[in-house]
């Protein structure tokens, strides 16, 4: 391929890529456009209706023209195939104008390359004009080399030129083709010029219209808004209204309580004078109490005294007895020996027959004493039962006339059985426990006790601790003084300003929390709705209380928030805080999920109910927890008000039972008698009226009856109890009376069945009313009615009442009617139902003959529909459901009608779900998630459901969603939604009953493809021992490699964009408690790879258990110390009481308050300290771990780790900022954690699992034993881990069995190598559980640091005298240091060295001792204290070094080394002195003598030979040099110095100073010498500096040296002469100083 034609494919692609939107919008209008069409080809079927929606993605002009143009066409009505014209000019006119401009920006581009390219040919033109003229230079030259090289440019040039001429024709052909359909567009255009005006002429017509209906429109919205106003101003008015009534309400209230508070007071008054007689009379009684005990005590003293004789010579007795058994026992071995039996069988069988005699006798008597307990309780028996028909007999009933209607007693009863049947099944009422029934003298009792209150008072019991504490007002909650028992008139006044107080209350409780400020908590996106803390339980209920005892409580508060909380306590109710304690410790930052515990302590001192409630205040707002408190109760009921025995023929007996109930924890007597103020009974006659009138009046008196019954109980009080127990015998009816029963106990939650009879005597109604009146006072008597109607008729229906019990609607129920006759002949009967129930009940036959004295059977057909209610009118109770259908049995020749009533409870068959919308939000196809529904049953009978037809991606658990409802019961249901794609759900679940209706539930929910993947969400341990480590491995997978949907299930959140192909990041968030690691925790995983994740799981026992555990046994230690100090000090009372006789009742007084006192404190020191105080490295901590370990039973624990996850690389993002993560793509991963007891637990060190070495010197060992300890009851076979061959741990001696309980010892070393922290993990290994051991230890390179570098100088010291230097070393270093300090002139190997020859024979290059002069003596020159020890960390050291010479030499010197450990040399320091004999010294220059001593000792000098030596000449030279440098200013001399001493000592102290002086200085001064001091003195001690300087004379040869010599003396103890040699000269700046 040539150049031109890859440039024109270029050319072309850019002009598709250019084109190719254009080309996109007008597919995505042609697609627009068809939809268009097909819209209004549809709408013109259905009646020419055009839908205007709009086409796609047009431009906005496009758009709006649209609209108004098919709103022209619906104001014009034209149309179907103009409307389709229109649409297709339109569409011509846009493309037309996008296609030319399309084309404008071809030719535009055309022409541009064509410029381009005649520049480009213009400019190799040039080039090529410049190339032949260099060729014409270069031949001219003779240059053949560039001429070969232009040549070869110009032909290049050529072709290059020939190119862009042949491309330069293409373009130009490219440009007319462009032009010519540019044209062409041009003209088309030009065509629909008409066409597009007349169009802009229709759109300016449609917007005119449109802005005549926008005006119209705001017209009526102006009219709504003043309407609106209108009435917004009459609500003002009326809520003003409301508002006055509320403050005159208000006004009434705050008057009532004023009225209440006086009256308080003055009962307040009352009761504070009696308190003060009682507390009088309690003084009274306890000192006669403490007198009586007093007594009691020396009376038991004086027992003692004289019962102590009588056992002693009992026991005396009992064991002369046992030495005769003993005695007896061996003649009868002797006798068995002899005989030849076996005396281990004899001696046995002999011991089985005495024990055996000794049951019987004990039986025996066991028989007598039950005979005398049966026949004392037959002869109570027989005492109540005398008693009972003694009151039988006095008891009479009083009888009326009269005919009274059932009606009223039939919906009672229908009541009792809707009661029975609708319980509750979730436990709102509670359980109750019944007792087998006793049969007692007062009656029948059945005792129940619900199991809530049972097990609340036993738990109570346990916790409470009985105190004498009384209330402090026992006044106002006296009998006399009832604050609850409020005048009916004064009762909503009361009530009003209680409510008051209380809202007062709530209001200010309101402000102090609004002063505190809530933050609202959104978390992502999402803000809580609801309460942020659950409590756990939800209210406190502190039930039958007793006054002075303690109860406690625990209440669990969990955050329900989406993010971190705290709470705190705000207080309690004003009202509660005398009774009411609260224990919380504030738990701080809390996370979701977390919860903390709160103690509630209830101290009642007053016997009444409370209500109130406990306040927290949290971060997003104030919450409470209420709390109640109720005292104990004698709650009293009956079961029944009104007992209807129904209609009975004259003779029969029946009897009812009615039951009498006590559901209060405190029991009472009662009794049960006719009322006295009975003066309603009546007696109706058959005769008096017909059947119809009679039952009418029947009905209305027995709702009459039952009214007043229950009025007259309601305000029957107290005080005319004793009236309504004394009944008048004229006024008692005699038909119906009392059973058995009569009077008796009612325990607490126990039941008292009561007998009522019924004979009836005369035909008519007969009423009877009964009172039950209690001993307790706050029991208010208790009335019931019983009525009866005796007839006397040829026919007659036994069951007058048939009860179809509850029957649902639109189902057919049936039922079988028995009619009695007591007729002597055939009798014809017709049926008749009310015409208000014709529809929905039905008798077969209608007309029918019963025989004499026979019976005849009906058939009864109900089938209720829905419109019952509407129908049956006065004869169906709506808020009941109970219907009472009357039917009439008319007899043929007779005008008595016989009726009977048909009892039915109607229910309707709905089930409600609640709630009935469900979104499950956001839910990945990894995971699945669970919502709970509330499926009720509204009817109160049991239905079955099921849920039918459900999508694979649902399941409802319990039992696949199917199951039986009780009466109004309420089921929770668990459906669980899991996402089998990323998509947005939409779907309804069906709920079908038993009766085949169908209950829908709406859900909703967005499945999410997250871009990463667990290869496995569930991770299920191994049973794994305490301390031990279970690891698991899995992979986070990134699968998304591409973003084709089609092909494969791309990453998404519902239906929304597609994830990026890239790295994608993870992060594991493990909770703080929980005993899980996960590693890597954070990381990215590229597309395509997987990232291994490792999960290891090691239980341990929690900190607080452990804790709680050492706090008792702290705490049982301490009482078992407690107990031994008491009974030693009770042994060393009672030996003191022998001792002094207690003669005074002071005395024994005081001996029972000491006694108490010492009580009290040794109680006191044995109380339980708290767990938080003990230390974990305390041993009662470590004997707790160890015990708990040890009994450790096994626990089970389940936990949900998230997994975040973001796109993009985490090392990339990690320095500038964090990645985002989108909550929904979440993954979870579920672990189940089974923890179990280990077999083999470490017993040394406290039971630690850690064997740490600390720090250890680098290149020593350190040996550890650990013993290990079997606890099963197995034999274990041990294995261990391999540790890493090249560390410092060994594991010396390994075990391999370990039989049950027993101990062995691993022994373990520590050797490092390098100056570095070491870890290893050591695994002894059984069959089925790993105990790990963590060994680590630190190797530490020892250093110190000494306070003297290199050299310690001791500096002049008298010979034979000696003085002292410090210096200090420091460790630096975490491990202590064992050190020894050595000499080179004590080493060993000195010897060796000394064999060698002497130094001073050797060159100064080869002499390298450094042990110098050494005293005569053969003891060291220098001695160190001390030489060996330990220096801790961070501590310091001070050495002492002595220098103690015993002759003259300036040359002293030796070697120190600090040695650690005995191996490595730390520091090394030169120790130089000198000493001298005389007390002065000279220093400075360069000592000409020899620095190495003879071999030789010298003999001490006499004195005359000391004062020769003095007359000769000095033998002592000292040579200074001095240099000056060449070049450099000549003003500026060399320099150096002498040193003049004088040593400070005792020996010379009274001496006088030294003193110098130079001679022959004139010498020195030509020569160009400078000395500084001529002559001087320097005192003891101190060292005078003299300065020597040269300047070299102008006239200096500089080729020599100079050299002159003067004469230093100095006079002390002595005189001393030294020669000071001078020698200066000239050296270069460059030139090196010798």
């Amino acid at each position: 391929m040539n150049i031109e034609d890859s440039k024109f494919s270029d050319k072309n692609e850019e002009d598709q890529k250019t084109l190719s939107p254009f080309l996109e919008e007008e597919e995505k209008e042609d697609e627009a456009e068809y939809q268009l069409e097909e819209e209004l080809a549809d709408s013109g079927k259905m009646g020419n209706k055009v839908t205007s929606e709009g086409a796609g993605d047009k431009s906005e002009s496009s758009i709006e023209s649209l609209e108004h143009w098919s709103d022209v066409n619906n104001i014009g009505a034209t149309k179907y195939a103009d409307r389709i014209s229109v649409l297709a000019l339109y569409r011509n006119l846009n493309r037309l104008n996008n296609v030319a401009k399309e084309k404008e920006l071809v030719v535009q581009k055309i022409r541009d390359e064509l410029t381009t390219c005649q520049l480009r040919i213009k400019m190799l033109e040039k080039q090529l004009e410049y190339v032949d003229i260099e060729i014409q230079k270069e031949k001219e030259a003779d240059n053949v080399a560039a001429l070969f090289r232009l040549q070869a440019v110009h032909r290049r040039l050529c072709t290059e030129l020939e190119d862009e001429k042949d491309f330069e024709l293409k373009i130009a052909l490219m440009l007319k083709e462009n032009m010519l359909e540019m044209w062409r567009i041009e003209t088309e255009q030009g065509k629909y010029e008409v066409l597009h005006k007349k169009l802009q002429k229709d759109e300016e017509e449609l917007e005119t219209q449109y802005q005549e209906k926008a005006e119209a429109w705001i017209r009526k919205e102006k009219i709504a808004a003043l309407q609106a106003e209108e009435n917004q101003l009459s609500r003002k008015k009326k809520e003003e209204e409301v508002q006055k009534e509320y403050e005159e309400r208000h006004k009434k209230m705050l008057e009532g309580a004023k009225k209440n508070h006086e009256k308080a007071v003055c009962f307040l008054r009352k009761s504070m004078a009696r308190i003060h007689e009682e507390n009088a009379k309690e003084e009274v009684k306890t000192q006669e109490h403490m007198e009586k005990r007093i007594q009691a005590v020396l009376s038991l003293k004086n027992s003692i005294t004289s019962n102590r004789e009588k056992l002693q010579a009992l026991q005396a007795w009992n064991k002369a007895m046992a030495f005769e058994a003993k005695k007896e026992e061996l003649k009868r071995r002797e006798a068995i020996l002899a005989e030849g039996g076996n005396v281990a069988k004899e001696i046995f069988l002999h011991k089985r027959l005495l024990q055996h005699e000794r049951e019987k006798q004990a039986f025996r008597e066991q028989q007598k004493s039950r005979k005398i307990e049966i026949v004392s309780r037959i002869l109570q028996e027989k005492a109540s039962i005398c008693k009972q028909k003694n009151r039988q007999s006095c008891s009479k009933a009083s009888k009326s006339g009269g005919k009274l209607k059932d009606s009223l007693l039939w919906r009672k009863k229908t009541w009792h059985y809707i009661e029975k049947s609708c319980k509750h099944p979730a436990g709102a009422i509670s359980q109750l426990r019944c007792s087998p029934a006793e049969e007692q003298a007062d009656g029948e009792r059945t005792a129940f006790v619900g199991d809530d209150v049972l097990c609340e008072s036993v738990e109570d019991e346990k916790e409470k601790d009985e105190t004498l504490v009384e209330p402090e007002f026992p006044g106002l909650w006296s009998q006399e003084c009832d604050l609850h028992k409020v005048p009916s008139e004064d009762k909503d006044t009361k009530q009003l300003a209680l409510s008051v107080v209380k809202r007062e209350i709530f209001e200010k409780k309101m402000e102090d929390f609004q002063t505190t400020v809530s933050h609202k908590q959104i978390v992502s996106g999402h803000e809580p709705k609801g309460r942020t803390f659950y409590s756990k339980p939800s209210y406190v209920h502190f039930k039958d209380f007793d006054v002075g005892k303690i109860y406690k409580k625990k209440i669990v508060l969990t955050n329900a928030s989406y993010s971190v909380n705290f709470c705190r306590l705000v207080g309690i109710s004003e009202w509660l805080k005398d009774f009411i304690t609260i224990q919380f410790e504030p738990p701080g930052k809390m996370s979701p999920g977390m919860s903390c515990e709160v103690g509630v302590t209830f101290k009642p001192a007053i016997d009444e109910n409370l209500e109130g409630e406990v306040m927290f205040m949290a971060q997003t707002g104030s919450f409470s927890v209420p709390l109640k408190c109720t005292a104990k109760t004698c709650i009293l009921a009956l079961d029944k008000v009104l007992i209807d025995f129904g209609t009975r023929v004259v003779g029969e007996t029946i009897s009812r039972t009615i039951n009498l109930t006590n559901t209060g924890a405190l029991g009472t007597r009662f009794k049960v008698q006719a009322s006295a103020g009975d003066s309603s009974t009546c007696r109706a006659t058959a005769k008096s009226s017909p059947g119809n009138t009679a039952l009418k009046a029947q009905f209305k008196l027995s709702e009459q009856l039952t009214q007043g019954a229950l009025s007259f109980r309601s305000d029957l009080d107290t005080d005319n109890a004793h009236n309504l127990m004394e009944p008048s015998p004229e006024e008692t009816s005699h038909e119906i009376m009392l059973g058995k029963v009569t009077e008796g106990e009612i325990g607490p939650f126990s039941s008292v069945k009561l007998q009522i009879i019924f004979v009836p005597a005369i035909p008519g109604a007969v009423r009877a009313e009964f009172v039950i009146v209690f001993d307790n006072s706050d029991c208010k008597p208790l009335c019931f009615s019983a009525i009866g109607v005796s007839v006397d008729v040829p026919v007659w229906v036994p069951n007058p009442n048939i009860d179809l019990k509850i029957c649902m609607y639109d189902r057919l129920y049936q039922d079988c009617v028995v009619i009695q006759s007591r007729a002597k002949a055939t009798l014809r009967l017709k049926f008749e139902v009310c015409k208000e129930l014709s529809k929905h009940m039905e008798l077969l036959p209608k007309t029918g003959y019963i025989q004499a004295q026979s019976s005849f059977t009906v058939q009864l057909k109900f089938l209720p529909r829905h419109s019952l209610p509407q129908d049956a009118g006065s004869y169906f109770n709506e808020e009941t459901s109970v219907l009472e259908a009357p039917v009439t049995i008319l007899i043929a020749d007779k005008t008595k009608q016989v009726n009977f009533t048909v009892h039915a409870i109607v229910t309707t068959s709905e089930l409600e779900i609640s709630p009935a919308e469900i979104d499950f939000g956001y839910c990945t196809i990894y995971e699945a998630v669970q919502t709970n529904v509330t499926l009720t049953n509204k009817s109160i009978l049991p239905q079955e459901f099921g849920f039918v037809e459900l999508p694979e991606f649902v399941e409802i658990q319990p039992n696949d969603g199917f199951s039986v409802l009780l009466p109004l019961e309420s089921l929770t249901l668990d459906i669980i939604f899991k996402a089998n794609k990323a998509k947005e759900y939409s779907f309804e679940l069906t709920c079908k009953s038993e009766s085949n209706r169908r209950f829908k539930l709406s859900c909703r929910a967005v499945g999410v493809h997250p871009p990463l993947e667990l290869s496995h969400s569930l991770v299920q341990f191994a049973a794994t021992a305490l301390n031990d480590v279970s690891t698991a491995t899995l992979y986070v997978m990134n699968s998304h490699v591409s973003v084709n949907h089609i092909t494969h299930a791309v990453p998404r959140i519902g239906n929304g964009e597609v994830a990026p192909v890239g790295p994608t990041s993870f992060e594991f968030y493990v909770p703080e408690d929980c005993p899980v690691t996960v590693m890597p925790s954070v990381g990215t995983v590229l597309p395509g790879k997987k990232s291994l994740i490792q999960v290891s799981f090691r239980p341990t026992l929690s900190d607080q258990l452990i804790r709680e555990e050492a706090a008792r046994r702290l705490c049982r230690a301490a009482a078992t110390g407690a107990e031994i100090q008491k009974k030693k000090k009770d042994e060393k009372r009672e030996g003191k009481k022998l001792n002094v006789p207690i003669t005074r009742q002071q005395s024994s007084r005081q001996f029972v308050r000491d006694g108490s006192s010492k009580y009290l404190s040794s109680s006191s020191s044995s109380e339980q300290p708290e767990s938080e105080e003990i230390k974990p490295d305390s041993e009662g901590y470590m004997a707790a771990q160890a015990f708990l370990m040890r009994n450790f039973r096994g626990r089970f624990e389940k936990y949900i780790i998230p997994c975040f996850v973001a796109s993009g690389n985490i090392d990339e993002k990690r320095g500038s900022e964090n990645l985002t993560c989108s909550p929904c793509n979440t993954l979870y991963l579920e672990l189940h954690c089974p923890a179990v007891a280990p077999s083999v637990v470490v017993t040394s060190d406290n039971g630690k699992n850690i064997v740490n070495f600390g720090d250890v010197a680098v290149g020593h060992t350190i040996i550890q034993r650990v013993t290990i300890q079997n606890i099963s009851s197995e034999k274990l076979e041990l294995g261990f881990s391999v540790l890493n061959p090249g560390g410092p741990f060994l594991l010396v001696r390994p075990v391999r069995i370990l039989e049950p309980g027993d101990n062995k010892a691993l022994i373990i070393s520590f050797s490092p190598n390098e100056n570095k922290w070491f870890f290893e993990a050591l695994d002894i290994r059984t069959a089925q559980k790993n105990l790990t051991l963590s060994i680590s230890g630190r190797g530490v390179m020892p250093s110190i640091v000494c306070s003297v570098e290199e050299v310690l100088d001791m500096g002049y010291v008298l010979a034979r005298e000696k003085t002292t230097s410090t210096f200090e070393i420091q460790n630096t270093s975490t491990l202590t240091l064992r050190y020894s300090i050595q000499l080179d002139s004590l080493s060993p190997t000195r010897n060796k060295d000394q064999q060698r020859l002497p130094s001073f024979l050797t060159s100064s290059l080869q002499r390298t001792e450094i042990v110098g002069t050494q005293n005569y003596s053969g003891l060291s020159v220098f001695s160190i204290f001390p030489t060996q020890g330990e220096i801790v960390a961070g501590k310091s050291q001070d050495f002492v070094v002595t220098f103690s010479p015993d002759h003259e030499s300036l040359y002293y010197s030796d070697r120190l080394k600090v040695v650690l450990f005995g191996k490595k040399t730390a520091h090394v320091i030169q120790l130089k002195g000198a000493a001298r004999e005389h007390p002065m010294f000279v220093e400075g220059g360069i000592p000409l003598d020899v620095p190495i001593e003879s071999l030789a000792v010298m003999l001490p000098v006499s004195s005359q030979e000391a004062l020769k030596e003095e007359l000769q000449e000095p033998v002592k030279s000292i040579l200074l040099v001095l240099e000056h440098i060449e070049g450099e200013n000549s003003l500026v001399p060399a320099k150096t110095e002498l040193r003049v001493g004088a040593i400070r000592t005792a020996q010379f102290a009274s001496k006088k100073n030294v003193e110098f002086s130079f001679d022959n200085l004139s010498l020195l001064q030509k020569k160009g010498f400078t000395v500084e001091f001529v002559k001087g003195t320097v005192d003891r001690g101190q060292v005078k500096f003299i300065g020597v300087s040269w300047v070299p004379p102008a006239d200096l040869d500089t080729t020599d040296p100079v050299i002159e010599t003067a004469l230093l003396t100095l006079k002390g103890d002595v005189k001393e002469s030294y020669r000071i040699i001078c020698m200066a000269k000239v050296v270069s700046a460059c030139a090196p100083s010798n």
